[in-house]
């Protein structure tokens, strides 16, 4: 004779509640207490135990965040709050690479917590020091809200593809940019504008060469790297060009080849090393990449047996971000507890930095003197470096000069920097050329 029966354990024996610590409540610190009240009945059924909030920390104490924090401790110092014996992880929420966010997370690790961070530029340039501190005391990082706000990537590489060798990690990892890029396309309108358009929308960093000069996305593509291919976080090995000098024109022309222009972050193992680069690219217009509008970020990875996985969705905003806090919160909550970067800190390798010899088309913009001959100097100077012409078209003259447009056949960017730096010497030339990388995706 058999029976079947469910029992609910004794609360005794139910897992403790997991108590927070808050450090920062800004956009993704409010959003992250919002979704642990609104949700609190749902995070135990799927973790089995309760979530909940001991203590808080932020600058200003009497900001008006529409939430309510009666509940909470209040620090007024986050180095304090890390170190409280009632909280079991420390959420740091605050940013930036040095001072006391670092501080905080040390203090955090050494007290025995574990730590979910969103701070994508501390684990790019400190993550090696901070995953073998966390790895020494037996506690984990999390920090799946670091890159690509609400796209679940980090999971992805150390979970889903741990079975794969990565071949290729690229994407689109800044949703200012790629708003700037497409809304210049989409309403035609030049790079100084729709900036300044974004800066009064509040899309842009109070320092907004960590968006538009590519740092902020290439902080994201060092951690991505570290995991992909066992490195140590090298962010300081990225090759970094940002946005600014994109011109409406070159996004016109582009368009008319059936191109856009997108900042690309792309990194691959070589056997030469590691190559990292961010900067501006044409993809086609018509691949998953080219036709990614608005604030919108997507990583695409390309695995030895998956072969490519393509991610898309909001790469920042309180309720993504905030959602990817939580699932740190409840990876911890599960007692699921992976090495930081997907295998313990002591086995990852040093980076040998590699600039890229992958032979690519190109798209270069000249602006040609009105000179007998001029045409004929240019085609000379990138037949001498090897380079051969795939299309090319002459606009209209304006004052003197025709703008030319040309797309190479595949050629290395050894021979696309030589013939840049030859172009002006012609005297047919006026200002300076650009060069985009066109990157098959």
């Amino acid at each position: 004779m058999s029976s079947h029966s469910t029992t609910t354990a004794p609360e005794s024996s139910r897992p403790a509640s997991l108590r927070l610590g808050i450090a920062g409540l800004g956009t993704v610190g409010t959003g992250t207490v919002k979704i642990i009240q609104k949700n609190a009945e749902l995070l135990t059924r799927r973790t089995g135990r309760s979530i909940a909030i001991s203590a808080v920390s932020a600058r200003d104490r009497h900001k008006n965040r529409d939430i309510d924090l009666s509940d909470y401790a209040w620090e007024e110092d986050a180095r304090v709050l890390a170190a409280r014996d009632d909280i079991d992880v420390f959420v740091e929420l605050i940013g930036g690479e040095e001072g006391i966010a670092r501080e905080a997370i040390t203090i955090a690790l050494n007290s025995g917590k574990d730590v979910v961070t969103a701070n994508k530029a501390l684990l790019a340039i400190h993550g090696q020091e901070l995953a073998e501190l966390a790895e020494a005391n037996g506690r984990v990082i999390r920090f799946e809200a670091a890159v690509a706000g609400g796209i679940p990537v980090i999971k992805t590489m150390t979970e889903s593809l741990a079975g794969n060798q990565i071949k290729r990690v690229m994407g689109v990892m800044n949703g200012t940019c790629n708003y700037i890029l497409t809304r210049m396309e989409n309403a035609g309108l030049p790079y100084d504008e729709v900036f300044e358009e974004a800066r009064k929308l509040g899309y842009l960093e109070a320092d907004p060469t960590l968006d538009v000069g590519g740092i902020d996305a290439s902080h994201k593509l060092a951690i991505l790297s570290s995991i992909a291919f066992g490195t140590k976080p090298a962010f300081d090995a990225v090759e970094i060009e940002g946005i600014e000098r994109v011109s409406i024109d070159d996004i016109r022309r582009a368009s008319d080849m059936g191109y856009r222009i997108k900042l690309l972050g792309v990194a691959q193992m070589t056997a030469r090393g590691l190559e990292q680069r961010m900067s501006p690219c044409l993809v086609p217009a018509d691949s998953p990449l080219g036709q990614l509008q608005g604030g919108t970020n997507m990583v695409v990875i390309e695995g030895d047996s998956v072969g490519q996985i393509v991610l898309r969705g909001a790469g920042a905003g309180e309720g993504p971000t905030a959602s990817s806090v939580m699932s740190d919160v409840i990876e911890i909550a599960r007692g699921v507890r992976l090495p930081v970067f997907g295998q313990p800190a002591t086995t990852l390798r040093e980076t040998q930095p590699a600039r890229t010899a992958v032979p690519a088309a190109y798209y270069l913009r000249l602006e040609l003197a009105d000179k007998p001959g001029a045409l004929a100097k240019v085609a000379s100077v990138l037949g001498d470096a090897g380079i051969s012409i795939d299309r090319m078209r002459q606009y209209g003259h304006h004052q003197g000069a025709a703008p030319v447009l040309i797309v190479t056949h595949k050629t290395t960017p050894d021979a696309i920097d030589h013939a840049i730096e030859v172009l002006p010497k012609t005297g047919v030339i006026n200002g300076e050329p650009v060069e985009l990388r066109i990157e098959e995706v």
